[in-house]
């Protein structure tokens, strides 16, 4: 091996040290990536794979992650928030995916949230946003104080939804939404919401019923997977992130500009690649 060789892969080490993560094994068995941008890691912080995963790209609707991050820490569950004109227009106008909520509508944040994490509700995100500000503007910028402070140096929100911003818009990184998904997964309450297959709100004097599915196929086709969240628009492409529970170990990862199919099937093999190199040590 040349002189040259070696003094890079002894920089590499170094440089996979001062980050705090372990150098990613490499084995024949990796599976085919075809996604723009992937990372996927573990709790012990062992990296299974990257594919340029510090580029800057729009994320869809994986920004709603950091919209319920926020709100957790902003409100009670049992808050109550008015659904306005405003909420569902402008979700509708922007072509997003809603949660189907009407002006008038009093629900609860836990509702809400949901609406927001499942369906992925572009209009439960305006209220959510509108509320928690107070205002989209200055909630906007909690989310980008948030994203600081959690270390996400690659990314910048510039709305609640992740809907694209004519001449402003927002990025982050696959190594980034890893990140914020390992700091959200530790809070019980987002845990459980991403990995709810089937929420229902009841009729009542002041709000419709609904019934949101969760748009996380990998929940239904792969053992022990957590959530975590979809996205799509056309400039981010089909986006997941993803994370699962195997022998005691959490592994979380991120695919973006894949294909709406593709990413649930490649999600579950790396899932599984990532589980074999555990138990290989």
């Amino acid at each position: 091996m040349s002189g040259m060789r070696i003094a890079g892969l002894m920089v590499s080490a170094t440089l996979a040290v001062l980050v705090g993560f372990a150098t990613p094994a490499v084995a024949a068995d990796a599976p085919t990536v075809k996604a723009g941008e992937a990372y996927v890691v573990d709790s012990a912080g062992t990296i299974h794979f990257g594919k340029r995963q510090t580029r800057r790209v729009p994320v869809a609707s994986l920004v709603k992650v950091m919209t319920a991050y926020v709100v957790l820490r902003e409100a009670r569950l049992t808050d109550t928030v008015t659904v306005t004109e405003a909420d569902v227009k402008d979700a509708v106008r922007g072509g997003a995916t809603t949660a189907g909520l009407r002006e008038g509508e009093r629900l609860t944040v836990r509702d809400l949230l949901h609406g927001l994490l499942l369906p992925s509700g572009a209009d439960a995100a305006s209220a959510l946003a509108r509320r928690y500000g107070p205002g989209k503007a200055a909630f906007v910028a909690k989310m980008n104080r948030t994203a600081r402070a959690l270390g996400l140096a690659d990314t910048r929100y510039t709305n609640a939804d992740g809907m694209p911003t004519p001449g402003n818009g927002g990025y982050s990184t696959a190594a980034d939404q890893v990140k914020l998904a390992q700091r959200a997964l530790a809070d019980s309450t987002f845990l459980a919401m991403v990995g709810t297959k089937t929420y229902k709100v009841g009729k009542t004097a002041v709000h419709r019923a609904h019934t949101w599915r969760n748009s996380n196929e990998l929940l239904s086709r792969s053992s022990g997977v957590l959530g975590v969240k979809t996205g799509y628009t056309r400039a981010a492409g089909y986006c997941l992130l993803f994370a699962a529970e195997r022998n005691g170990v959490q592994i979380v990862g991120a695919l973006l500009h894949d294909g709406r199919d593709r990413r649930f099937t490649t999600a579950e093999r790396l899932l599984d690649y990532a589980e074999r190199q555990i138990a290989s040590g």
